[in-house]
């Protein structure tokens, strides 16, 4: 038997959905998965337990993509079906359990929403790689002592911090006695995110700068393990900070950080003085603004939460 798990299209909720998927692999360690999610999203699952097959569900029109699922999935009968994208799909197949992921009514967040569908606790997110994904990363920190990971894109110029601020931020963060002799910025995301980062690119009189833009998500994430922090806006790289167990500092604007903040004991938030409904009535009736919406956190903000993980001793070498 085998179990169907249909997911996110964005790497960010894939990432969330995760520890759902490692918990169904422990129910039924024997049997094989097949995951169904956006191409963006696949790129988080290479690695997963008995994986038999990665379907990427691509968009069109009048919902053909769901037609198109399935009819690749129909043939079989699962032992277990999980949909996290609330389609009729859980009911079109030949199968022993179905799961379909709730509308959050509570304000929950997007964990505790995924494990409410089987009623058991929030499952931590986790990430399967492979040795290559580790070398890669350890021969991109090469000698770094102190790596600090900083992502300063994210997908929706509204969630983005200025980048100059971020540049200001890691001035500030080399100076914190936790790092000392100096950190190295670690910069992560998506290839088209090296512009937003040029600022810290090209400015390295203040210590080294590791240009880890376009790195796999696989690599990304074992080069994450080894980083004593991250400061990143709402985005897949924050979620796959989180994930790793570092300390991650989550930047929140116009989305709702209750849903999607950094998970776990060592996830944080700093967020605008206007909440995420008051940015986005702003956006409305003024659609320019989005470039600003992220302008209510200053870098002292930031500051003042990083050297409050350091004095509680989180920011100590791993």
């Amino acid at each position: 038997m085998s179990i169907l798990f249909i997911t996110s299209t964005r790497i960010g909720d894939a990432i969330l959905s995760t520890g759902i998927l490692a918990w169904l692999h422990e129910q039924y360690p024997e049997d094989g998965i097949t995951i169904a999610c956006g191409g963006p999203a696949a790129k988080v699952f290479g690695e997963v337990p008995n994986l038999e097959k990665l379907h990427i569900v691509k968009k069109q029109p009048n919902h053909g993509h769901w037609w198109q699922l399935w009819r690749a999935m129909a043939p079989r009968k699962w032992r277990v079906v999980v949909d996290l994208r609330r389609s009729a799909m859980p009911w079109l197949l030949l199968a022993g359990k179905r799961y379909s992921v709730p509308k959050d009514r509570t304000g929950r967040h997007r964990v505790e929403l995924n494990a409410s569908m089987f009623g058991i606790p929030p499952q931590d997110p986790k990430i399967w790689t492979a040795p290559q994904h580790r070398e890669a990363a350890e021969k991109l920190l090469s000698g770094a002592k102190s790596p600090v990971a900083l992502a300063v894109g994210a997908n929706w110029a509204g969630k983005t911090w200025p980048a100059d601020r971020f540049a200001a931020l890691a001035g500030r963060i080399r100076q914190l006695d936790a790092f000392a002799p100096g950190a190295e910025i670690v910069l992560v995301g998506g290839p088209d995110e090296r512009e937003a980062g040029a600022a810290l690119l090209e400015n390295q009189a203040g210590g080294r700068v590791i240009d880890a833009f376009g790195l796999d998500v696989l690599s990304t994430y074992e080069l994450l393990k080894r980083c004593r922090l991250m400061v990143a806006n709402d985005s897949a790289m924050m979620h796959l900070a989180a994930a790793s167990g570092i300390p991650t500092i989550g930047l929140f604007g116009p989305t709702k950080d209750q849903h999607y903040r950094p998970w776990g004991e060592n996830g944080f938030v700093v967020r605008t003085p206007d909440s995420a409904d008051s940015l986005l009535a702003r956006l409305k009736a003024d659609p320019a603004a989005v470039s600003g919406l992220m302008d209510g956190i200053t870098v002292e903000d930031v500051a003042a939460q990083v050297q409050a993980l350091e004095a509680r001793g989180l920011l100590a070498a791993r």
